[in-house]
């Protein structure tokens, strides 16, 4: 009876925009809610099949809801290192629990980026999910699976001990005195081989007083500091000349080939252009000739010069970069020793870099890499399955997800320290607020009207 169906399509517009309230209420609600997405009800026609000609059925209406969760956000400043946005397509993955992820736990997606290190060392965002990344392997290097979610771990930034950086690079800007006159012990020197420079350090009567030396703090496989001098004493057959040794103080922190003097690491010339600066291709301090500036030293057990045995240290290898070394007609100084060597080191922060890779910052000034954060993309990112904690589940209508590096293959780049917006406009969301309530109540007077109709129906057989 078209009365009835005028009836039911009051009551389907009643359904129909009460669904559409829902949808508003959810969106202002969540206005201030970091990367939410809004949802919108959208309204489609039922049609009834006319079954009696020059009669009319209504059918109504029903609401179909859509997620805008494609839609970005603006991105914003925060104060937080931990915090995090993507700028473009995909998604942060993340669990519900940190330690002790199995294949059968469930990975969720969400844009939310507001993570904070939990009690336990993981980062957590607002809703108590566990941001999933691919942890850094030996080298500060990654393995990054396009589709396998269990390579992934939670990111924890605690548990990770102390650092230390061995010394592998020495840089060295000095002058040597080219007015400075001949030492009396440098006839000495030439002809006997044992008033070494290194003998003078060790406090040996025989030893010879360089006429200028170098202090050079290495830091070993452990985070110990090793002092090892640099010495020279102005030739006399070359005004452009100078012997040199380099030794360690005190000499028993190395061990030496027999016949070479207590804790002598290398001995030889050092040579200078007559424009005053260094000649590396015939300086021999560092072995022939041209040889590479180097220190190298063989583990406990190795080939000399090694650390000594009692020390228990790895072989360890510091390039010495002296091209900044000079001979001019002026004192002789050092103007800067540089050092990548750095002792024991305890976590002070933690840091995000555009490309997702979180680090550990050490208050020795390392940087140690942790994991790389993963961005999921899906193919309709909208179809994804809502769930508490502003986080999606996939779903067959979203299609198959590829895990990808932060900028690449067309997924978004990490912002460091800012956050994703609500995607909510409250403009629009109060303009939907009026015009769904009046469509609630013009279908609630199809309902009223078609009541009336029925009633003098009723009453026609009073």
């Amino acid at each position: 009876m078209s009365i009835n169906s005028a009836m039911l399509a009051g009551v389907s517009g009643l359904i129909a925009n009460s669904s559409a309230l829902a949808a508003i209420s959810d969106n202002i609600a969540n206005v201030n809610t970091v990367a939410y997405k809004r949802n919108q009800v959208n309204f489609a026609n039922v049609v009834t099949a006319q079954a009696v000609q020059g009669r009319y059925s209504a059918g109504g209406v029903q609401g179909v809801t859509h997620s805008y969760v494609s839609q970005q956000g603006l991105i914003q400043s925060a104060g937080s290192t931990t915090d995090m946005a993507i700028s473009g397509d995909g998604f942060f993955v993340v669990t519900q629990k940190g330690a002790g992820l199995t294949p059968s736990d469930t990975r969720e997606f969400t844009r939310s980026g507001q993570f904070n290190v939990d009690a336990s060392g993981y980062l957590v965002n607002n809703s108590g999910l566990y941001l999933q990344g691919w942890p850094a392997q030996a080298g500060g290097t990654f393995t990054v699976d396009p589709s396998d979610l269990t390579k992934l771990n939670s990111i924890n930034v605690k548990n990770l001990g102390a650092a230390v950086q061995a010394s592998t690079n020495v840089g060295i800007s000095a002058n040597l005195d080219e007015t400075g006159v001949i030492s009396p012990g440098e006839a000495t020197y030439v002809a006997t081989s044992n008033t070494s420079m290194a003998d003078f350090a060790n406090g040996a009567a025989t030893g010879t007083k360089p006429d200028f030396t170098m202090d050079m703090n290495i830091t070993d496989s452990v985070g110990g500091s090793r002092k090892v001098e640099l010495a020279f004493l102005k030739s006399s057959t070359n005004p452009n000349e100078w012997h040199a040794e380099i030794y360690s103080v005190p000499a028993s922190n190395v061990a030496v080939a027999a016949g070479t003097r207590p804790g002598q690491i290398g001995a030889g010339l050092v040579k200078f252009n007559p424009d005053g600066s260094i000649n590396l291709a015939t300086t021999t301090l560092f072995g022939a000739a041209g040889a590479t500036p180097q220190i190298a030293l063989s583990a406990s057990a190795g080939a000399v010069p090694a650390w000594s045995t009692a020390l228990g240290l790895q072989a360890q290898t510091v390039s010495l970069d002296i091209t900044k070394m000079t001979q001019y007609a002026s004192n002789s100084t050092v103007t800067s020793i540089s050092n990548d060597g750095a002792g024991v080191g305890n976590i002070v922060g933690v840091q995000v870099d555009a490309h997702g890779v979180v680090s550990a910052i050490y208050d020795n000034s390392q940087v140690r890499k942790i994991a790389k954060v993963a961005v999921a993309t899906f193919p309709n990112a909208d179809a994804l399955k809502s769930v508490s904690g502003n986080a999606y589940q996939i779903s067959i209508p979203a299609g198959q997800m590829v895990l990808k590096d932060p900028g690449t293959g067309g997924a978004g780049q990490i912002s460091p320290s800012s956050l994703e917006a609500s995607t909510v406009d409250l403009s629009s969301e109060f303009t939907g607020l009026i015009s769904t309530q009046k469509a609630y109540s013009a279908s609630s007077k199809i309902i009223t009207t078609a009541d009336t109709m029925l009633n003098e129906l009723i009453n026609i057989i009073r």
